[in-house]
């Protein structure tokens, strides 16, 4: 068994699933694929790694490739900075992967410890946050709703990128018009997750919250 597949096998058994199988059945992912993961017959992608790693409640990047601390949060009332959004006009976020820790700042009021942070680079969203701002959201990985329909929201695309838009009807169900603070449309984007903004929080403040998370 190699690393990656030792630390999913960690991750699941510290939930407290008792198999693989449990494990499986619990957040609805085929058998076979998430066994053939955790055995280290089948190595997974970053991607997949977010998908468990938002599951058992680890780091996405400790658990594919053992960077930074093993738990998503590092500290009891903080949440991470899991990169930049904003640094180009399609509002792309930077993880930073197999570097250092990432930053922890502390989670908003009516936050939990699905809290994450993004730190606003540049200027393309001004008027929404200035650069050196954080943006919050909760990390629960589900499917846009209705709710999100013309606010600015932070979705996932089903090309791994990570976006900053304004969530508008697309021309059939299932395909969303990503309309961008500063930046072309962007027109029937297939989404795996939205989630609202939680908290923006200034940059002067931001500047003083923000602590390492060793």
């Amino acid at each position: 068994m190699d690393g990656r597949a030792e630390r999913l096998r960690q991750a699941r058994m510290d939930k407290g699933y008792e198999t693989a199988a449990a494990a499986a059945d619990a957040h609805g992912w085929s058998r076979n694929t998430f066994a053939s993961n955790e055995n280290g017959n089948a190595p997974f992608s970053y991607r997949r790694a977010k998908e468990y790693a938002a599951a058992f409640g680890v780091s996405a990047e400790w658990l594919y490739d053992a960077a930074g601390p093993m738990l998503a949060t590092a500290a009891s009332g903080f949440a991470p900075v899991i990169g930049h959004v904003g640094a180009n006009p399609d509002g792309t976020v930077l993880f930073a992967l197999g570097q250092d820790p990432a930053e922890l700042t502390p989670i908003p009021p009516g936050g939990t410890d699905k809290a994450r942070a993004l730190r606003v680079a540049g200027h393309s969203m001004r008027g929404l946050a200035d650069d050196g701002a954080l943006i919050y959201f909760e990390d629960q990985r589900t499917a846009p709703t209705p709710d999100m329909l013309g606010q600015v929201v932070i979705v996932e695309t089903d090309t791994d990128e990570v976006l900053v838009k304004r969530l508008l009807r697309g021309s059939r169900p299932g395909l969303y018009d990503l309309e961008s603070i500063a930046g072309p449309m962007r027109r029937d984007a297939r989404l795996r997750w939205a989630a609202h903004i939680t908290a923006i929080i200034p940059p002067f403040q931001a500047r003083r919250i923000i602590r390492g998370a060793a």
